[in-house]
């Protein structure tokens, strides 16, 4: 409310005629009203008559209300301030402690890495050199874009600036120009995809295109045990002590007959504490009257491709018609199968279907936040559209339900590359099964919280799919499906959406746009820097619409990624050794207390055989232990920092040509590689 003397002061002196101002005083910051004479009532205090007296307060009212306005700029400036402080202390800290990305773990291959970063930093070496000699001959009045004015200068340096400029525009430009227009054009065909997909999807929701099952719901809740297909759930997890208990307990109640669907836990753990663990929570569901084993793999054989096609090898499997596969993070809702499996009824031909993903820590830090725009495209837009018009999509691993028959006629799980999911789906499209897309079920799961283990699931997931095209070429050209959908696979598929989109993202906008600060007679448009990246980003985060306030952070950000995805699409093409890493997710096991008492008390209104789970026990088991926290640490990227000296030289360098909107790309780009380069954006472990 107003303060009491205002309006004790303003009784006193008949009020004034200016404008009377209400301040409410609402902690931490301040809250202004203005209230226009015209909707003040003419007998009220506020709308006396206007004499020296009114006049005087309104002055002071005003004085009161600028510096309430200085006080809430200070608080930002402050709020700021301690930000930058607290971002400044953390580099210092990472700094300090030398950790960075060539600190190897057990069995990683670094050689491309070390080879890669060997690049960026000669690059960088150049630039610096060439900044300081474009500086010299700026400060010598000479213009940087033509040569005529250096034939009147005599000295060794005016000679040899001219013969460089000679050399960048008769040796350098063209094929600069070249690459970029090269560059330009992929840019551009993989632009107009991204639009066909955008218009693909509003099309479906303006038409209100959506699977449906045959079946209908009614139906299925009224029909008998014997009327539920034969379902095996298999739950493959390593080593992911965070996690396991409540992805257990949402499996196992899922919503369907106890004799129709089988649960195998398939532990590939090799830490003994963990596996115990796991073991124990199985053994109390089994108590329970649950069905559900475990199976536990000493040697790792194939990694997730292996452990499931061990499981396959059992001899019950053949009793069931389905298989559902969820990771150890994923948490599927009660009523999952019965979603789910009634879209196989009366559809011989449908091989799998696939439910969408949802993020339970999407809000964590910014680097989850990023991650959730990217993946809400995916589903909302890729998996949506390539599902509805061509029955084919890439199955993402888990929150699928599988035709066993559709396993075992494309060959079942093989373990020749890291990409699993994206193999058995190339293979069954060959053989002509057709898959569904859900987009209205949703299967809870956890994103990545630290840099270090979303930088290591994006290079599997980007090495993969080029080990998987090598293989898997010769194949779809030989298989008997349609020509559009060969070219689908082969074009859209693999070369446009794995292979081109990281090479141009690198190429262009961390190597040629620098390139052309130091050569500015290869041009790269306004256009293509800023105009075309920024429609891009809009059509990319409409899925995802409370994520606009992030736009300008994502479109760095992936330009940032794409180092990581370049290297990674090239050492999967070229078969090196860093191509073949597996390293499993970290997760954080972001269940809150609330969840777990829903669970507790959802399971104790059941008639379950043995007592329910303790809530004091599953909420310790939910959260990593200290211990473990103790042996995570940011580390600082070699290849990132260089990256982002490099775009702070260009910015530099832009300056003297007067390009506006390259130097500020080029500055914000800089910056970003900066702040990823030291681990800022991500989890952050004291």
């Amino acid at each position: 409310m107003a303060p009491s003397w205002w309006g004790k002061d303003a009784r006193a002196n008949g009020g004034g005629g200016g404008t009377p101002v209400v301040v409410k005083m609402e902690n931490p910051n301040w809250s202004i009203s203005e209230v226009s004479a015209s909707e003040v009532a003419p007998g009220s205090p506020a709308g006396g008559g206007g004499g020296k007296a009114g006049r005087g307060k309104n002055a002071r009212q005003i004085t009161w209300v600028l510096l309430l306005k200085a006080h809430r700029a200070a608080g930002r400036l402050t709020g700021a301030a301690s930000a930058a402080l607290a971002v400044a202390a953390a580099a210092r800290r990472r700094v300090a402690a030398g950790r960075t990305d060539s600190d190897a773990a057990p069995g990683e291959n670094t050689a491309l890495r070390t080879r890669f970063y060997g690049c960026i930093r000669v690059f960088l070496v150049l630039s610096l050199l060439l900044l300081a000699v474009e500086v010299a001959a700026y400060l010598q009045g000479w213009h940087l874009d033509v040569e005529e004015g250096l034939l009147a200068v005599d000295g060794l340096f005016a000679a040899a600036y001219a013969g460089w400029m000679r050399t960048r525009l008769d040796y350098l430009a063209p094929p600069l120009q070249f690459l970029t227009n090269a560059c330009v054009v992929l840019f551009l065909i993989q632009s107009v995809d991204r639009l066909v997909l955008c218009l693909g999807c509003f099309w479906i929701r303006l038409k209100g295109i959506k699977p449906v099952p045959l079946a209908a719901g009614k139906e299925d809740v009224e029909a008998g045990a014997e009327d539920f297909p034969m379902v095996l759930v298999q739950m493959p997890m390593c080593n992911e002590r965070e996690v396991y208990q409540q992805s257990i307990g949402a499996v196992c109640s899922l919503d369907w007959p106890r004799s129709n669907f089988l649960i195998q836990v398939l532990d590939d753990s090799d830490d003994a504490t963990t596996s115990a663990l796991i073991k124990e929570e199985v053994e109390k569901w089994q108590r329970e009257g649950v069905r559900i084993i475990y199976r536990h793999r000493v040697i790792r054989d194939g990694y997730k491709a292996g452990n499931l096609k061990s499981a396959m090898n059992c001899s019950y499997v053949k009793d069931y018609e389905f298989v559902v596969i969820f990771d150890a993070d994923f948490q599927p809702q009660a009523d999952f199968l019965k979603r789910t499996v009634p879209h196989f009824k009366g559809k011989d031909d449908v091989g799998l279907v696939q439910a969408r993903w949802s993020f339970v820590n999407k809000d964590e830090n910014l680097l989850t936040r990023l991650q959730n725009i990217n993946l809400c495209f995916h589903f909302e837009v890729e998996q949506q559209v390539n599902g509805a018009f061509l029955n084919f999509f890439g199955f993402n691993g888990t929150a699928g339900v599988w035709r066993i028959k559709a396993l075992e006629d494309s060959g079942g799980w093989m373990e020749r590359t890291t990409v699993e999911d994206m193999d058995i789906a190339v293979r069954a499209h060959l053989k002509g099964w057709k898959f569904v897309y859900l987009n209205d079920v949703e299967c809870q799961c956890e994103l990545p919280e630290s840099y270090e283990a979303y930088r290591k699931q994006q290079h599997r997931w980007h090495s993969g799919p080029m080990q998987l095209f090598r293989l898997c070429f010769v194949d779809i050209i030989k298989s008997k499906i349609g020509f559009w959908k060969k070219f689908n696979l082969i074009f859209l598929f693999f070369l446009l959406r794995k292979l081109i989109l990281p090479f141009y993202s690198f190429t262009l906008f961390c190597v040629i746009l620098p390139m052309t600060m130091f050569v500015p007679e290869a041009e790269l448009p306004t256009w293509v820097v800023c105009y075309i990246p920024a429609t891009m980003s809009i059509l990319n985060i409409l899925p995802a619409p409370k994520s606009f306030p992030f736009i300008v952070p994502y479109l760095l950000f992936e330009n940032t990624m794409s180092v990581t995805k370049f290297s990674a699409m090239i050492s999967g093409l070229f078969q090196l050794g860093s191509a073949y890493e597996w390293v499993v997710t970290k997760k954080s096991g972001r269940s809150s207390e609330g969840d777990l008492v829903s669970l507790v008390e959802k399971h104790s209104k059941q008639q379950r055989v043995g007592s329910a789970p303790n809530l004091d026990a599953l909420t310790k088991e939910s959260n990593p232990k200290k211990d473990s926290k103790k042996k995570k640490h940011n580390r600082i990227y070699r290849k990132e920092l260089a990256l982002s000296f490099l775009l702070l030289t260009a910015a530099a360098r832009s300056l003297l040509s007067a390009q506006g909107i390259h130097f500020y790309f080029l500055l914000f780009q800089g910056v970003s590689f900066l702040v990823v380069g030291l681990d800022l954006i991500g989890e952050q472990v004291e």
